[in-house]
């Protein structure tokens, strides 16, 4: 066994906010290019295509980065349940930054015909490898440094990582949008946003790299031989029900950041800076209220929390379509604020959640495959789904909202399936294995 009494107890704040910022950044990395989806890669890497046609190939490759988290998960919860969870925040950052500077480099359809799409595709792959790693170990090692009574709150900070990704992706996009002409922006613009993730690569990695191994790996003396096949042969039901249970999660939040803007531009000639700043605005709402959602889990429980926002998320698809439609940038805020709300109900707490729910041995693997299965199932496919039910209905595209109500209702079933794991009194460790 590791003697743990050589390692010095970090000050939770600081790895906290290292985790936060190693989590905004490869999460830039992954949102920039929903964005550029969205706006153009349609037009310069399919030009042959209609434009929905174009539209729905683009979110094809988008789609190709969630199919690569769960092999993600695999690989990096391998090297941190034989290995520990540090190594796992290095190597991903790693992966996940130098894909997308290359990204940035891709020559467009024009220059050098199909190899254009086919570098798309190969790079947003090596993405999601490197982000279904980076929140395994970027979660656990908060998770398994955090006092019991306060886990919730400190694994909360790298749920905010997501919001804080986004703002500066949509930020960085919406300043070269405003700033540029449309042939100037569609000719080298985009592409600034993806150049910019190698300097935050190295700030990344600067700040992870004094960070102490997770405790409850360094008391493990017997390390899973192959921790996906115990994860498999022994709770391939949480697996499941964990990814059921977050599908809804990720079929709002690429809702709304992703099929809304290009259902705005191209359908209700919003502009793609209206659009942006709506977006933004209730995704910083949304990252503020994250602690406070994850106190609260502390405080009630993970699974009240969960079973909340899936049931809010039910009721509310609706009006947020309806105020989608209408084109006026306030009341598509109210939409997209109501919606994000419901998805930070469950999120906040999920990074507590799912760790407590899987022993320490597997904990990396199974925690990092369930939540990333739920990418899968909620993620990768609704903006694709979403672009073809919009086409079907009219100026309201209630098809869409219908869609998202059901994953919302099975959401619900799979969160009612689950144990709550939030620990009573000084049960830490001692939580049951799903």
């Amino acid at each position: 066994m590791h003697d743990v009494r050589t390692v010095r107890a970090p000050s939770m704040l600081r790895l906290a906010v290292a985790s936060l910022a190693g989590t905004a950044i490869e999460f830039y990395d992954f949102f920039v290019y929903g964005t550029a989806a969205a706006l153009v890669l349609g037009p310069l890497f399919f030009p042959t295509f209609s434009p929905v046609a174009g539209t729905l190939a683009a979110f094809g490759t988008f789609g190709v980065g969630f199919v690569a988290r769960p092999l993600g998960s695999v690989l990096f919860g391998h090297i941190g349940d034989r290995h520990g969870r540090r190594p796992v925040l290095v190597v991903s950052l790693l992966l996940t930054g130098a894909s997308t500077v290359a990204v940035g480099c891709v020559p467009t359809y024009d220059t050098i015909g199909v190899a254009a799409p086919v570098l798309l595709l190969v790079l947003r792959f090596l993405q999601g490898l490197g982000l279904g790693g980076e929140w395994g170990g970027a979660v656990l090692l908060t998770a398994e440094h955090a006092p019991a009574e306060r886990r919730g709150l400190w694994s909360s900070f790298p749920q905010v990582g997501p919001a804080v990704g986004f703002v500066l992706a949509n930020g960085v996009t919406l300043a070269l949008a405003a700033s540029l002409s449309e042939a100037q922006f569609a000719q080298w613009g985009w592409r600034v946003p993806f150049w910019a993730a190698g300097v935050l690569a190295l700030v990344g990695l600067w700040l992870r790299s004094s960070l102490a191994e997770s405790p409850s790996f360094l008391e493990l003396d017997d390390h899973a031989r192959v921790p996906l096949a115990e994860v498999v042969r022994d709770h391939w039901r949480l697996v499941l029900l964990t990814a059921g249970g977050l599908a809804v999660g990720y079929a709002i939040f690429y809702a709304v950041t992703t099929w809304s803007l290009a259902y705005a531009t191209e359908r209700l000639g919003v502009s793609r800076t209206v659009m942006l700043a709506c977006i933004m605005a209730a995704v910083v709402v949304k990252g503020a209220v994250t602690p406070f959602a994850a106190v609260l889990g502390d405080r009630f429980g993970r699974r009240p929390m969960c079973l909340t926002g899936c049931a809010a998320a039910a009721v509310w698809m609706f009006p947020m379509v309806a105020l989608l439609s209408t084109g006026e940038p306030l009341l598509m805020f109210l939409g997209f604020l109501g919606a994000m709300l419901a998805f930070i109900a469950m999120f906040a707490v999920i990074a507590a959640y799912l760790p407590e729910l899987y022993e320490p041995r597997v904990r990396c693997t199974g925690a990092a495959v369930g939540y990333n299965l739920g990418g899968v199932l909620g993620g990768a496919l609704t903006p694709i789904a979403a672009t073809a039910l919009a086409e079907q209905g009219g100026r309201v595209p209630w098809g869409v909202a219908a869609y998202l109500t059901v994953i919302a209702l099975l959401s619900l079933g799979c969160f009612a399936l689950l144990p709550e794991t939030r620990p009573v009194g000084v049960r830490a460790n001692a939580v049951p294995a799903g």
